[in-house]
């Protein structure tokens, strides 16, 4: 999904409120084509000693990135248990998605895979997804049946592409390519793709998320209850042994807060979790 973080500094003990964008008309009966958004960053950042890392509160992302210079990341992976949404405690239609993706955390290209459950109706419904932004302004839907309770896992692998030289010319071979993975462990239905965009992409952050999906404005946030993610890795190594660290809390416009947890010791754990202030 398109993803554009909408952040702001956070203090450790007074975390700053976010201005409210207007959000998108969202009848039950019309259906959204949601996105995601790459970084829309208000402020700078804070250290949070109690997670070693850099806090930023955005209005649609919550969990952890870690940043570096272009090209700095070729991989990221993890896996969660997709939460059973409770669809009673919010009356309209509520939305969440859950993934691994480079970019999007300072930058306008992403390239991600995930989940999504949202609620219309009172009623849950739960899919896979992929995007690359900007090839694509809108999710792509993978056909992987997901339910709640189902142990998924996910990985975005970027190769550099082949050249050889003949002459004076360089000659492209084989061309860069993006392989995103899903797989549903519980079912055993797996999904990958080879992608090959003409883009450019960045590669300057990599990010395990729980994020507010996007359509003209950041739709409301989905009661998921905690998501806990695991084997969280970033180029081969913990995600949360990374010295640019982010921790992500989310103050969504529509009242919800989505907060994640520190690492557990093996820095590839942590949970992130939904409240309604």
């Amino acid at each position: 999904m398109k993803r554009r973080i909408v952040a702001v500094c956070v203090s450790l003990l007074f975390p700053i409120i976010l201005s409210t964008p207007a959000l998108a008309a969202t009848p039950d009966s019309q259906p959204l084509r949601p996105s995601s958004h790459p970084g829309f960053m208000l402020g700078g950042h804070e250290h949070n000693p109690l997670t070693n890392s850099s806090a930023v509160t955005t209005q649609n992302w919550s969990g952890y990135a870690v940043t570096g210079t272009n090209g700095t990341y070729n991989s990221v992976s993890s896996a969660w248990v997709q939460s059973a949404l409770t669809c009673a405690s919010i009356s309209k239609p509520s939305y969440s998605s859950y993934w691994v993706g480079l970019d999007g955390f300072s930058n306008q290209t992403v390239e991600q895979i995930g989940t999504e459950a949202n609620c219309s109706h009172g009623i849950a419904t739960y899919g896979a997804w992929y995007e690359m932004y900007p090839s694509n302004p809108y999710e792509v839907s993978v056909r992987l049946s997901i339910h709640a309770g189902d142990h998924m896992s996910a990985s975005v692998t970027y190769t550099p592409a082949i050249t050889m030289t003949v002459g004076h010319r360089v000659i492209t071979t084989k061309p860069a390519t993006y392989v995103l993975s899903l797989t549903n462990v519980t079912s055993g239905g797996k999904f990958s793709i080879p992608l090959q965009p003409h883009q450019t992409y960045a590669r300057s952050s990599a990010e395990v998320i729980t994020e507010a999906p996007y359509s003209n404005g950041v739709l409301p946030l989905a009661n998921y209850g905690t998501v806990n993610y695991a084997g969280s890795l970033v180029n081969g190594q913990p995600m949360g042994s990374f010295s640019s660290l982010q921790n992500i809390v989310m103050q969504n416009p529509a009242g919800m807060v989505s907060t994640p947890s520190t690492f557990d010791p093996t820095n590839q754990s942590f949970s992130v979790t939904w409240s309604n202030n």
